[in-house]
């Protein structure tokens, strides 16, 4: 049974099926064209979050340090006793970025379902989690000797870092 207009006639010509399957052709295209946006973006997140995070073995001379130092001295043009503090939490806050960027790129490129609604409130609190536990870890591996540092940092030797605060 079919409706019709008050000006149409039964012999008008409506093309409504002609039309339907253009639309939905427009639909899937533009769905794809978003998906594909979507995997590019979190392609995006993925690398820039690995070359923040502490899984990358050479970013901390090259990109976490510098934006260490340059979070430290932001904060010490306040109080000059704060920049060594404030460059640590600017390395850890670096490093928990990275992870957090991995973690949606990830979900970016391997989620199916694009309709699914993310929570960023979740998605920071797993990121500071995985920060947390890695960091947990890596004093471990510390503390029982597996990993050795006293090549790197020498216990024996003065070593300071006040070259680094622009103000003394």
């Amino acid at each position: 049974m079919t409706f019709l207009k008050k000006s149409e006639t039964p012999n008008s010509s409506r093309q409504p099926t002609d039309q339907a399957p253009e639309i939905k052709s427009n639909l899937t295209h533009a769905s794809q064209q978003l998906k594909i946006l979507l995997k590019i973006k979190g392609v995006f997140l993925l690398t820039v979050g690995y070359l923040l995070s502490p899984l990358c073995w050479w970013n901390d001379l090259i990109i976490n340090l510098p934006i260490a130092c340059g979070f430290g001295y932001v904060v010490s043009l306040w109080s000059s006793e704060w920049f060594f503090p404030a460059a640590i939490a600017g390395y850890w806050l670096s490093n928990l970025i990275g992870i957090v960027f991995m973690q949606i790129g990830a979900t970016d490129i391997l989620q199916k379902n694009t309709v699914k609604k993310r929570s960023l409130k979740q998605e920071l609190l797993t990121g500071v989690m995985t920060s947390t536990a890695y960091t947990f870890v890596i004093v471990a591996l510390v503390y029982f000797h597996i990993i050795d540092l006293s090549t790197i940092l020498p216990t024996n030797e003065q070593f300071s870092l006040a070259f680094l605060n622009p103000r003394n």
